[in-house]
């Protein structure tokens, strides 16, 4: 099972080299940050499915990981929107009254 296991996570090692690809050459910055979460979420992966072929003492890496992708997500939401402040999909509201 151990091997099997291990195979596993190297496949899917191995099939994040697009994402990588996909960081490098872009087109779009937006393009460039899926990609970086398809990292993440395939290194959690990865890391689950090493963490099941040991003794699970590396299930606590990936919870964090899974914790950082988020966290970059948000970060380049709020980055992205047009006040730097919250979600750029957030419909701005008139301030003030006539």
């Amino acid at each position: 099972m151990t091997i099997w296991l291990t195979s596993l996570a190297l496949l899917l090692l191995i099939s994040l080299g697009g994402a990588l690809w996909r960081v490098w050459r872009g087109p779009e910055p937006a393009d460039r940050m899926m990609a970086a979460q398809l990292i993440g979420t395939g290194g959690v992966g990865v890391v689950v499915l090493l963490a099941a072929a040991t003794d699970w003492g590396m299930i606590d890496v990936a919870v964090v990981l899974a914790l950082l992708a988020a966290f970059a997500a948000v970060a380049f939401a709020k980055a992205k929107s047009a006040d730097s402040a919250g979600d750029p999909e957030e419909e701005d509201e008139e301030v003030g009254g006539a």
